[in-house]
């Protein structure tokens, strides 16, 4: 069996055991190891699961192919201007370009108001932990599945690079939004290369100019080459609100009001 047929019938499952282990793994050392008391109780946590379930859903039934058999195809027809690239270096290279691409496609999502309409869901948690991370709109997880299929279609993206990506990408989110405390030297170190849960706790902020900062996923080189990097928050880590200074109350916390939250301008009284 070559590699392309070995990706496709087993990426799945493969990504599923390393994403339920590391979701299993950090949902323990959170409550071993709590970097604040307020991280939301099991309410929010179940209904922040509900939505990665209907997110797989809807990818798995409105795409005829995701990333990887994407890469697959591009792959067997020799497509994209990156091809003929060495194999370790189109890994490296195809893994790089993909998370600057999230990075960018953060940012616009901040920036365009409309897609913040999609995007504001996943920040209108009053809470910050494990779940956190898989709380997206999905309408928001079908526009960004389409953008990483126009750039792996278009640069070729080799399948090991994206296979790779795809488990940074999920596992890397439950890191970065897990509440968990790190020691103060550890955080600091890995902060030099990986975004951790206190760089990007910042970025879930209710004040707007820091909600408006440290849009990396995984290397927080991205931010500082491109100036959206805040160090510390101004309330410290322990005095951060999470959320939105909108839709707080506990009925915008509903699957359904989570769901039509994009379509709203304002709170239901």
């Amino acid at each position: 069996m070559d590699r392309s047929s070995w990706l496709l019938g087993n990426e799945a499952q493969f990504r599923l055991l390393v994403f339920l282990s590391v979701f299993a793994a950090l949902l323990v050392m959170q409550q071993l190891w709590p970097r604040r008391t307020d991280a939301g109780g099991w309410r929010r946590r179940t209904t922040n699961l509900a939505i990665v379930l209907l997110d797989t859903g809807v990818l798995r039934i409105g795409f005829p192919f995701l990333a990887i058999e994407a890469a697959i195809i591009a792959e067997q027809n020799s497509a994209g201007i990156l091809r003929g690239l060495p194999p370790a270096v189109a890994v490296v290279v195809g893994i790089l370009i993909l998370d600057l691409v999230i990075y960018w496609q953060h940012r616009i999502l901040h920036a365009v108001p409309l897609l913040w309409r999609l995007h504001r869901m996943h920040h209108a948690d009053t809470g910050f932990d494990v779940t956190t991370g898989v709380r997206f709109h999905p309408l928001e997880i079908v526009l960004s599945m389409l953008l990483k299929l126009a750039a792996i279609a278009i640069l070729g993206i080799v399948p090991l690079a994206v296979l790779s990506f795809e488990i940074m990408l999920s596992t890397g989110a439950l890191f970065t939004h897990a509440n968990l405390r790190l020691p103060a030297r550890v955080e600091r170190a890995l902060r030099l290369l990986v975004v951790t849960p206190d760089m990007h706790r910042i970025h879930h902020s209710w004040h707007r100019d820091e909600t408006n900062s440290n849009f990396s996923f995984h290397l927080s080189i991205w931010d500082r080459l491109f100036r959206s990097y805040r160090a510390e928050p101004r309330d410290g880590q322990l005095g951060i609100t999470i959320g939105l200074h909108e839709f707080r109350g506990r009925r915008e916390q509903h699957l359904l009001a989570l769901l039509l939250n994009p379509f709203r301008s304002t709170p239901t009284k």
